[in-house]
């Protein structure tokens, strides 16, 4: 039996996990915004689920809630970084509030929440995290570039804290999913105030796209599944994690193979010039 806590627990991919891991007999401390999200399981599961409404941006209300957790739990195993939203549209067209508090939730909520789990995990010589990032951490296309930079920026942290807990058996998985059919589409895309510069522009088009789903809740477009996914993360963890990176979904194989074989083949290009720019005596 494991012990999890798992922040963003509002649906989704984390209703999934923790719906799986409660099941199993696994407990769940689950930080969530609405606090009826999880009522069904609550009645179900009593106190093999603990839940907690905790604010990404505060770093002083994590360590609380986190403290507290362990308190109550006495120990934890693994922790899911799943909390975050996607904010689309032209990288113009976001006002400097809406790209902080991006950031503020994506990449230093989830850098908060693993730092302060750190001094934990290195006490009790053991742990898990795992860091929910996107298929984006790799590439990023016109009217999405400020959440694959939020990616981006998760990505470089997570790889590096993988290198630096590995001497105290903590492990780091980045689950690099496609598009997930859940609520993420629906109700946690926001965009940017739209300027008529991008109106014939593919920035435009994609964010259409999205705002089309978020509309009309046009979810069948999605083919990433949150059930699968979530057995596939958890059995990762199980398993001892076998790698950094877990890419999910056929859209997140392709788009990444894509992304990596062009940078590949440009770098590889530039390699005469790259050297020409060494001192002379490391030519």
């Amino acid at each position: 039996m494991k012990t999890w806590f798992i922040t963003g627990a509002n649906g989704g991919l984390a209703s999934s996990m923790i719906e799986i891991l409660l099941e199993r007999g696994d407990r769940v401390a689950a930080t969530v915004r609405n606090p009826q999200a999880l009522d069904k399981l609550q009645k179900k599961y009593g106190s093999s689920l603990w839940q907690a409404n905790l604010d990404l941006t505060d770093s002083h209300s994590i360590k609380q809630i986190i403290n507290k957790a362990i308190e109550n739990l006495e120990t934890i195993d693994v922790l899911v970084n799943n909390a975050g939203y996607g904010l689309f549209g032209a990288v113009e067209e976001a006002s400097d509030e809406q790209i902080d508090h991006l950031f503020q939730t994506n990449f230093f909520g989830s850098l908060r929440v693993a730092r302060a789990f750190m001094p934990y995990f290195r006490s009790q010589r053991q742990g898990y995290i795992v860091q929910i990032s996107s298929m984006v951490g790799h590439l990023s296309n016109p009217g999405q570039g400020l959440y694959s930079a939020s990616k981006w920026a998760v990505e470089g942290a997570f790889e590096t804290l993988a290198k630096e807990a590995a001497p105290f058996n903590i492990k780091v998985t980045l689950v690099e999913p496609d598009g997930i059919r859940t609520g993420f589409f629906s109700h946690n895309g926001k965009f940017g105030q739209e300027l008529e510069a991008y109106n014939d522009q593919p920035a435009r088009d994609f964010k259409r796209f999205y705002q089309n789903i978020h509309v009309q809740n046009g979810l069948g477009n999605i083919i990433g599944d949150p059930q699968k996914m979530a057995k596939v993360i958890i059995q990762h963890v199980d398993d001892g994690n076998k790698t950094l990176r877990l890419t999910l979904g056929s859209d997140a194989y392709q788009e990444i193979k894509n992304a990596l074989i062009l940078r590949l083949t440009e770098l590889e290009a530039q390699k005469d010039l790259a050297y020409s720019t060494d001192f002379k005596e490391f030519l």
